[in-house]
């Protein structure tokens, strides 16, 4: 059996340019600033989604890596679609990542909890392993957004449409 090469690992990442809030101790992501929030950061950030690990809700995995059962491994947007289309026939599979706090990680997608609501998390830039926060909301009634974090952000017109959602 030929040695397969390992491909150099790429998480997935969508660009949004704009800033992070912080708006009742919840960050918000926005193409412009909002008033009455304190501003975290502005510019362009990469959003990466994190999964949550089963039992240990606080903790989630930005999957870079993903190594079947069988031998293939994925990176980028194939490890993505491998793992939220197809993971639960591979439980033994390895993802590796790094946790929502950085740090450098590998384990089995049995341990992941694909039930649970991805975390969606803003980076500086494609070389950073640590976010910059977990974002709750996106304030962007207009702003031409990657599909993805519209299908795991939720999205608002406005911020008392967003409070509204949480009461």
């Amino acid at each position: 059996m030929p040695n397969q090469q390992i491909p150099d690992r790429e998480p997935i990442g969508d660009l949004f340019t704009g800033v992070i809030c912080q708006f009742d101790n919840f960050n918000i992501l926005s193409p412009a600033p909002i008033e009455s929030a304190v501003e975290i950061a502005q510019g362009e950030f990469v959003i990466r989604y994190g999964i949550t690990y089963l039992g240990k809700p606080h903790y989630s995995v930005v999957p870079d890596l993903v190594v079947a059962d069988y031998g293939d491994a994925f990176v980028g947007e194939d490890a993505w679609q491998f793992l939220t289309q197809q993971s639960n026939l591979y439980p033994r599979a390895d993802v590796f990542g790094y946790r929502n706090d950085g740090k450098d990680e590998m384990l089995f997608v049995k341990e992941l909890d694909f039930a649970i609501p991805f975390d969606v998390l803003a980076f500086a830039n494609a070389d950073d392993n640590t976010p910059l926060g977990k974002l709750t909301a996106l304030i962007a009634p207009d702003a031409e957004t990657p599909e993805r974090l519209i299908e795991y952000l939720p999205r608002y017109d406005t911020v008392a449409d967003w409070q509204d959602s949480r009461e």
